[in-house]
């Protein structure tokens, strides 16, 4: 059985390289496909990573990262500057699909992304087990404490503070919408910035915090993510959106690498691999290269 984690014990030691932010050539001299990549860490790494196992496969691959927002690579993929990225399935339905009910699981979510861009002449491949969604974290102490389970489970602490990036306190993900849908009414909200949540819970300083699945600060700290029964963060498995006239001339050449690639990134992994990338200061490239060589796909 391949291994599932990236092995870091040795990657602080190697230098950070920069971040690329243009197109290059990774190499091969077959096929020539097109990868790209959102604007930040966990889609650059997924990017290599895509771009990479490709190259082993004999394609010809020119990566594009650090392209932009969902609306920016979605509108270059129709345009045919790229051929495929990975794209989370929920954003695919909150920002282009926009149906009047979201499905209630991850695999009616995915179903619903792949109908949709099979609609636009596009497709999605297999979902990685892993999702990167918001979800509520509380000290692993007071959810022991307290017998906190769900985010509903709050009411048990009476007035609490919670720690909420600004941007998120009024959108359909974010503090109103938490204190809405599970009553919550003495909750009160602290604005931080991304990042500043997991001191400020750390220390006390908040009672309860939004943060993202795969944020590397999860495994550094005693947190315990409290599920949201009422599923208001939706589902964000993530599935490489792929272009379909690609997919019918090249394959299980294309497919299946891809798909090699997308099973071993579980939770945990895409966590070691945000860490390795955000904290230890490694080149997405370098991340990627660690990880397809510990998992034989190099």
């Amino acid at each position: 059985m391949r291994r599932r984690t990236l092995l870091t014990g040795s990657l602080a030691a190697v230098a950070a390289a920069g971040v690329a932010t243009a197109t290059r050539s990774v190499a091969g001299t077959g096929p020539v496909i097109t990868v790209g990549s959102k604007q930040f860490t966990e889609s650059w790494v997924m990017g290599e990573l895509y771009a990479q196992v490709l190259t082993a496969r004999g394609f010809q691959v020119v990566l594009k990262s650090n392209i932009g927002s969902a609306d920016i690579i979605d509108r270059a993929i129709r345009a045919r500057q790229i051929d495929l990225y990975p794209e989370y399935t929920g954003v695919i339905l909150q920002t282009f699909a926009q149906p009047k009910h979201m499905p209630t699981t991850a695999a009616g979510t995915f179903r619903a992304a792949k109908e949709y861009e099979e609609g636009r002449g596009l497709t999605l491949l297999r979902a990685t087990p892993f999702q990167n969604r918001n979800a509520v974290a509380v000290r692993t102490a007071d959810a022991r404490k307290h017998g906190l389970k769900t985010v509903g489970d709050l009411k048990r602490l009476g007035k609490i503070s919670y720690a909420e990036y600004p941007d998120n306190i009024t959108g359909p993900l974010g503090f109103d919408a938490i204190v809405k849908a599970y009553g919550l009414r003495e909750m009160k909200v602290r604005p931080l910035n991304i990042g500043l949540q997991y001191p400020a819970l750390k220390n006390g300083d908040v009672d309860a915090a939004d943060v993202f699945t795969t944020d590397p600060q999860l495994r550094r700290y005693d947190f315990t993510i409290l599920d949201d029964d009422q599923h208001i963060f939706g589902f964000q498995n993530v599935a490489p959106v792929v272009r379909r006239p690609l997919v019918e001339e090249h394959g299980s050449r294309l497919t299946d690498p891809l798909d090699e690639v997308d099973a071993l990134l579980t939770e945990e992994a895409m966590q070691a691999l945000n860490e390795a990338a955000a904290i230890l200061r490694l080149s997405p490239a370098k991340v990627a290269d660690r990880f397809l060589r510990a998992n034989g796909l190099k």
